[in-house]
């Protein structure tokens, strides 16, 4: 798991005064970023090799409000990966006192610049797959 933390900016809120639900997609992608570097990649090294990973699927499941200058912190865990398709769950809580206040996922495909999915080299493939497995052992899903 990755773990960004932030604020909520006052842009980021309606009326109401509650965080709009489309920033938490955005704050879904922070930690997917977060994600890709601690595993010793980059977004731009992605793009500059040509790969690409649109969105094919995403949900969000509100449960609690979060409103202007609120601490939160972005949890992000990849559930799913292979050379073609990688899948994020997100948990989003107010670090204040820890309340849930979103879970999410999203999947993604890899394609190539023109939208034809591919699957990603091995310079891409094994960070990703090697953070997978060591949090996977980290969270005693060892199979000991």
């Amino acid at each position: 798991m990755v773990s960004v933390t932030d604020k909520v900016r006052f842009v980021e809120t309606d009326m109401m005064g509650v965080v709009h639900h489309s920033n938490y997609f955005r704050w879904f992608e922070m930690a997917r970023v977060a994600f890709l570097a601690k595993a010793g990649l980059t977004l731009g090294d992605f793009l500059t090799a040509g790969f690409l990973f649109p969105i094919g699927e995403v949900s969000c499941s509100y449960k609690a409000p979060a409103r202007f200058d609120d601490a939160i912190r972005i949890e992000a865990t990849l559930e799913e990966f292979s050379r073609v398709k990688m899948a994020f769950s997100y948990r989003v809580v107010r670090s204040a006192d820890e309340v849930l206040l979103a879970e999410g996922r999203t999947r993604n495909v890899f394609t190539d610049q023109s939208g034809k999915i591919c699957r990603l080299p091995d310079e891409y493939y094994l960070p990703l797959a090697a953070l997978k497995e060591k949090e996977r052992q980290e969270a005693g899903h060892d199979g000991r």
